[in-house]
């Protein structure tokens, strides 16, 4: 079977969730080969975790500046590895970053580009959510090469041991007038709960929250349910929460299997950023707001009379077992 390599999204030290649902969607076109982009020493600690997650191949593209610059060194170790393997198609993570790497991709591969893929059918149409997460499409690359960034929590990780080979990529030296280079790092504190990007349950809230002092009912309600808390952009626009939280557009976008909407009215900005979320819950005092046009169950009432209620509500049930 032809090659679809996966680029690796990971924090130096173990791979990304996103990561092991790229190597379950590339399955379904072919052999899953993953691209390592880091420091020296980086692949020899991420192999075992790909080839339990079905990577037959680690391309290993490493050097001590790799860590230094943005996206150039993705695109080059990936660039590489396509001359190298004539994969069927290259997968990313529809993420900011793994966007941009996409697009420069497709440019010097002069290969098809679909973003914001959804589900990857087996005879090669792609979905796709296109303008804003107004309108879904199935797509096809009819000529080349396929470059595909799909959006996280479209698939389900999947366990697939194979014995995965190395193989190393040199990548060429970088030019720091024609790439942007990172000048420092900052931690961010994200506490015990789990990436938004990778929860399984978040819950947003949103302009009704009130304030931020109010986002701890939001808080509240994903502790109980071990999940992630997320908010809309007039909440983050407002102070409410800090910006790394946003869900939409212009945020993150997630496909958890539960979605909670607490106080957001449903823009389509935001709607953009979760509408592919297994099952969503809203939670509102408007019966108007468009979020319930898209929500699998909507109360329409005060979300601090409800969201303590379903707070209470799981916390027994969970110690009930």
């Amino acid at each position: 079977m032809p090659d679809v390599l996966v680029l690796v999204d990971h924090d130096g030290e173990r791979v990304l969730k996103p990561t092991y649902e790229l190597l379950a969607a590339a399955r379904r076109w072919g052999d899953p080969a993953a691209v390592v982009v880091g420091t020296p020493g980086t692949a020899l600690r991420l192999t075992d975790s790909l080839a339990r997650h079905g990577a037959t191949r680690v391309h290993a593209a490493e050097s001590a500046e790799a860590g230094g610059f943005l996206g150039t060194p993705a695109v080059d170790a990936l660039e590489r590895a396509v001359r190298e393997v004539s994969p069927t198609a290259v997968l990313v993570s529809s993420t900011t970053d793994g966007k941009e790497v996409a697009g420069r991709l497709a440019a010097r591969a002069d290969a098809g580009l679909l973003i914001d893929a959804v589900d990857l059918d087996p005879s090669g149409a792609v979905t796709q959510i296109v303008f804003g997460g107004s309108c879904t499409v199935h797509s096809r690359i009819t000529r080349g090469m396929a470059v595909i960034a799909v959006r996280p929590g479209s698939f389900e990780p999947e366990e697939h041991p194979v014995e995965a080979t190395r193989h190393d990529l040199t990548l060429p030296p970088i030019d720091p007038a024609a790439s942007a280079r990172i000048t420092a790092r900052r931690a961010v504190l994200a506490g015990d709960r789990p990436a938004l990007t990778e929860a399984a349950v978040v819950v947003s809230g949103g302009r009704g929250v009130g304030g931020a002092d109010g986002f701890t009912v939001v808080e509240e309600l994903a502790d109980a349910l071990g999940g992630a808390v997320g908010a809309s952009r007039a909440a983050v626009d407002a102070g409410y929460y800090p910006h790394q939280y946003q869900v939409g557009q212009t945020g993150k976008s997630v496909s958890p299997q539960l979605y909670i909407a607490l106080g957001i009215s449903g823009a389509i900005q935001h709607l953009a950023g979760m509408q592919t979320s297994k099952t969503i819950v809203a939670v509102n005092k408007d019966p108007e707001a468009p979020v319930f046009g898209l929500a699998d169950y909507g109360v329409v009432g005060d979300l601090f009379a409800v969201a303590p209620q379903l707070t209470r509500e799981v916390t027994v049930r969970r110690a009930d077992g």
